[in-house]
């Protein structure tokens, strides 16, 4: 407990004993009445003081409110009647602090789970000085320093390993507790942990643009993003709080009236009492506090699991996905290209190979790097001039005074140059030198080995169509379809016709409850990522890029983690209902029950403190994936 918890624990406890001291010894009335106003002020004095508070802020209609209306109004008519029997009043405070302390400890364990999951922050940075490890705040280094990280400690800051060799521990980033080899030129990110040897890093950002930065920046902010469901929520309190508020009013008056004017006694008292019991019957913590600390639970759970969900309604989006559209490199396939032949007219193969990889040199698209590794040798830039990356297409440039052109089709009909088809299925690369047709070279990309199972996994839980949209051939797309099941495929795209076809699959859903998922790898798809209902960045450990442009980030290359993001989306959806359907149906019944007199002021502390401990013990569920 912290000190706010304990110091309400201790108001409790000296209000309960006070309360029962009032009951079992015979003092004489005044006594008795201090007793209970000592034990009613020790438990009630909080309420009191924020209703008062929210009276001279004009935010009047709250659970602090009726709290105070109702156990002020107990009072006085105990008062009126002269009964001296103020234990309802004390006892409605007390029970209604002793849920609100629940409520709090409740809070604070899944607040406390969610930062034992997401614990990546590191305290500290080592600097090397004068042969010493000095410790830094990583907020101190510059980009190119070199850290010092030895084995258990927490990498601080994103970099490149320039010398030693260890294995790191990603499990807090992406949920797997497969540790991961790195060696020197390896990268490195912050918040994994360093298990083994003593790395030196050369850092390559700053601490606030890091990796662990982005990430609690991500899961810090996700409150913000709210659900209908929560909105709905927030409105349904401001509006609901005033009308049992005039409601309560009206049934305390318009009663005993209406019998004044039939002749009959109007007892007043009664219905004050009947009035008083609606309100604290009527007060909606339950569903105030138990929503968003579902969602809260849902977004720390699916963390843990190294699903990153930008806000609560991202979450409830994610569980109506009934389309998922996938792109193919580094989504379904493993976004490692491998050159496999070299086919070609003229030229020999080392020689279009050595062409293709100096053009290539500027370029960060793997196919490019998989020329580059299969040339052996680092590409002397010094022969290269005039380089133009035509997207989607391939690349132009002049290398030792040739023109080179190195692209798929769409970019040999554009030079006006006659190519040879692949029969072969795959990534086909066309070379023409000084406009004169050379030869292609044919690359592959292989699938992730449990896509399928991936693919299946995502219709068990109830999507319907899954498609891949791609830039490589028909021929390498079909290929490709057909092994790992997916349903629709569209191949030779460019950015822009991921986006029109994402559009007509969103006007195939007819914007009814289905929504659609686009899932890719966050760097070349954000237009197609922005435009879905759900853009889902997978394997985007160490990619800004990624984390900027999704709403649902998987902070590893596991596609199973997609069915598994959705179940735990429509959990915590189901939870949230759950209380909203029970809260709603006990306090309905307790209402009715009160204003007709059936239900007292137990039955009112039963409605509001009973039913907001139980949703909130139901929300904490969230927090559970498995």
């Amino acid at each position: 407990m912290n000190k706010k918890q304990k110091k309400a624990l201790y108001c409790i406890l000296i209000s309960a004993a006070l309360l029962i001291l009032a009951n079992v010894l015979p003092l004489p009335y005044y006594v008795k009445c201090a007793v209970y106003a000592a034990a009613y002020l020790t438990v009630g004095w909080d309420i009191l003081r924020k209703a008062a508070l929210g009276i001279r802020n004009k935010q009047v209609f709250d659970e602090n409110f009726l709290m105070a209306v109702a156990t002020i109004g107990a009072i006085a008519l105990a008062i009126v009647d002269g009964s001296g029997d103020f234990n309802e009043a004390v006892a409605v405070m007390l029970f209604y602090q002793i849920g609100e302390l629940f409520q709090s400890i409740a809070v604070g364990k899944s607040r406390k789970s969610i930062a034992a999951l997401m614990d990546i922050r590191p305290d500290y940075a080592n600097i090397e000085a004068d042969g010493q490890l000095e410790q830094v705040d990583p907020d101190e280094v510059a980009v190119g320093s070199v850290i010092v990280v030895q084995p258990g400690e927490r990498i601080p800051i994103d970099g490149t390993v320039i010398e030693g060799s260890s294995s790191v521990n990603t499990a807090a980033l992406t949920g797997e507790s497969v540790p991961r080899d790195v060696n020197v030129g390896d990268e490195v990110i912050s918040g994994c942990i360093n298990l083994s040897g003593v790395l030196r890093v050369k850092t390559t950002k700053e601490f606030g643009e890091s990796t662990v930065s982005k990430i609690l920046e991500l899961v810090e902010n996700s409150s913000s993003n709210k659900s209908r469901s929560e909105n709905f929520i927030s409105k349904f309190a401001r509006v609901y709080t005033p009308v049992v508020c005039f409601s309560a009013l009206a049934l305390a008056l318009l009663p005993p009236l209406v019998r004044m004017a039939m002749g009959l006694p109007a007892d007043f008292g009664s219905w004050a009492y009947r009035a008083l019991t609606f309100l604290v019957i009527s007060c909606p913590c339950a569903l105030v506090i138990s929503i968003p600390l579902s969602f809260f639970a849902g977004i720390g759970g699916a963390s843990r699991e190294g699903i990153l969900i930008k806000g609560s309604n991202y979450l409830e989006t994610l569980s109506q996905v009934k389309t998922v559209v996938f792109d193919k490199t580094g989504t379904i396939t493993r976004g490692v290209f491998e050159v496999v032949g070299v086919h070609h007219n003229k030229e020999e193969d080392a020689k279009i190979i050595e062409y293709a990889a100096l053009a290539e040199c500027a370029s960060s698209h793997p196919i490019s790097q998989s020329i580059r590794r299969h040339y052996g040798k680092e590409p002397d830039r010094s022969r290269v001039q005039s380089i133009e990356e035509i997207s989607g297409q391939g690349v132009t440039a002049t290398v030792d005074g040739v023109s080179v052109a190195a692209g798929n089709d769409k970019l040999m009909r554009k030079l006006g140059v006659e190519f040879i088809p692949c029969r072969s299925a795959g990534t086909i690369i066309h070379v023409a030198l000084d406009g004169e047709y050379a030869g292609h070279i044919l690359i592959s990309d292989l699938e992730k080995e449990d896509i399928r199972e991936a693919l299946d996994a995502l219709r068990s839980v109830g999507v319907t169509k899954l498609v891949m949209l791609t830039g490589d051939a028909e021929s390498a797309a079909k290929q490709v379809a057909e092994r790992v099941g997916i349903d629709e495929y569209h191949s030779e795209l460019l950015p822009g016709d991921k986006v029109e076809k994402v559009e007509a699959l969103l006007r195939e859903l007819g914007g009814g409850k289905g929504k659609l998922a686009f899932v890719g790898d966050g760097i070349n798809d954000a237009p197609v990522l922005s435009r879905a209902d759900i853009g889902i960045a997978m394997g985007a450990l160490g990619s800004d890029a990624a984390i900027e442009a999704a709403d649902v980030v998987l902070m590893d290359d596991d596609p199973m983690k997609i069915s598994r993001a959705i179940k735990i989306s429509r959990k915590c959806l189901k939870i949230v209902y759950e209380n909203i359907v029970f809260a709603l149906t006990v306090k309905l019944a307790c209402l009715i029950l009160g204003a007709l007199g059936l239900a007292g002021m137990w039955a009112a502390i039963f409605a509001d403190v009973g039913v907001m401990v139980l949703a909130v013990l139901n929300a904490m569920r969230a927090l559970k994936t498995k």
